[in-house]
């Protein structure tokens, strides 16, 4: 009787780590996917950051282009005034739209081309995309740990039972998929 009470005891311990472990698995990876998130952010704002100075060194060599460079500047308003996720990812692809016209009639302007703030800018712009890439895969990957956790056994009774749902991947919109035709 008393080898059977301790036998109890001792599963009843164990399902208690068993609980206790899914249930910080979901907390760390829902952090996770929080963090990689405001990492996203973090690096969005950045590149928000550069664009006036990219804007203001541009603007005396494109005098003439005044539509483009009003097309940057509203598509960084509407970037650091997006919430939710959804906006934040149009707004982002009409900020890189916008960069990347200025950035094709820079290709008209050798001075500007030649210009040390210019190039650095560009440099600088270049780099924080890569790192918004990465912010952007990390995001994903961190879903796809989640989602399989909240999708495989025994994750599935659990995620039920502390009411996890599958989370959002981040998207690329169709506009973005095409295929680019680089002419010389």
């Amino acid at each position: 009787m008393l080898l059977i009470f301790w036998i109890l005891i001792i599963l009843g311990i164990i399902l208690l780590f068993v609980f206790f472990g899914y249930y910080n698995r979901f907390a760390i990876l829902g952090n996770r996917i929080d963090n990689s998130l405001a990492q996203i952010n973090v690096q969005l704002k950045r590149r928000a950051d550069l664009i006036p100075n990219l804007v203001e060194s541009v603007k005396g060599y494109m005098k003439h282009e005044k539509s483009a460079i009003k097309a940057v500047t509203d598509a960084r308003k509407a970037l650091v005034g997006a919430h939710g996720i959804e906006q934040k990812v149009e707004a982002n692809r009409q900020l890189e739209s916008a960069l990347k016209t200025i950035f094709a009639i820079a290709e008209g302007y050798p001075d500007l081309k030649a210009n040390t703030n210019f190039i650095e800018l560009q440099r600088e712009l270049t780099a924080t995309e890569d790192k918004i890439a990465y912010a952007r895969q990390f995001y994903n990957d961190s879903i796809l740990t989640y989602n399989n956790l909240c999708k495989t056994f025994p994750g599935i009774f659990f995620a039920n039972l502390y009411g996890k749902r599958e989370r959002q991947y981040l998207q690329i919109a169709e506009s973005e998929k095409k295929k680019v035709d680089v002419k010389f």
